[in-house]
């Protein structure tokens, strides 16, 4: 026996059992469905410039460099500390002791150590380190260049560099001023591999 919409009432076992009867979709919902479909039909375009160290389906993989050939790769990198006047001028009496000197050896070591950060990065025998820490309008400028000679450029090399000097400086002088910000790490030029050489624009 049938009984109110959505429902069927069983004589036999004296119980009304309910179900869900199919609507037909309405307009909106023929326009979502039509939308979705549209959507996912719909290709990623390939970029003009691939990413290197994603795989043709987009997951991320350590670049294979053994067919490339060994040339002598130079990268340079730079980033500011902003501290106040006070603090510059106390950088050689801080309470942890000569402030520049620990952290132009940090970004020594971060230099050395660079693959064990950078997930993908090659582990690069490193000809030469650089790390420069001079005292600038606003804060502290501190420069590094890296040399190797490999199938990989030292551009990571030399950005861990700046930031391992960059943190370090910042250890030394926090007991004195907390408010100090590391800012601007950037490359300012590379050069060696296949891509040749790479310089940025005066004040870019």
């Amino acid at each position: 026996m049938q009984g109110p919409r959505g429902s069927r009432f069983d004589q036999a076992a004296g119980l009304s059992v309910f179900y869900a009867l199919p609507l037909a979709p309405s307009g909106v919902e023929k326009e979502a469905d039509a939308s979705i479909r549209r959507v996912s039909e719909r290709r990623p375009e390939p970029t003009a410039i691939p990413f290197s160290h994603l795989d043709d389906e987009g997951r991320a993989h350590m670049v294979d460099v053994s067919e490339k050939p060994v040339t002598r790769r130079v990268a340079v990198a730079s980033c500011r500390v902003l501290l106040t006047p006070e603090t510059v001028a106390a950088l050689s009496r801080l309470p942890k002791g000569d402030a520049l000197t620990v952290a132009r050896l940090a970004g020594i070591q971060a230099a050395k150590r660079t693959s064990e950060w950078i997930p993908l990065a090659h582990p690069l025998p490193l000809d030469r380190v650089e790390v420069t820490l001079e005292p600038c309008e606003g804060g502290v400028r501190i420069g590094a260049e890296v040399v190797a000679t490999a199938r990989t450029g030292a551009e990571m090399e030399a950005l861990t560099a700046c930031a391992a000097a960059a943190l370090a400086l910042y250890d030394m002088v926090k007991a004195v001023e907390r408010g100090a910000v590391v800012t601007d790490l950037r490359l300012e030029s590379k050069s060696g591999g296949q891509r040749g050489s790479w310089q940025r624009e005066r004040g870019a």
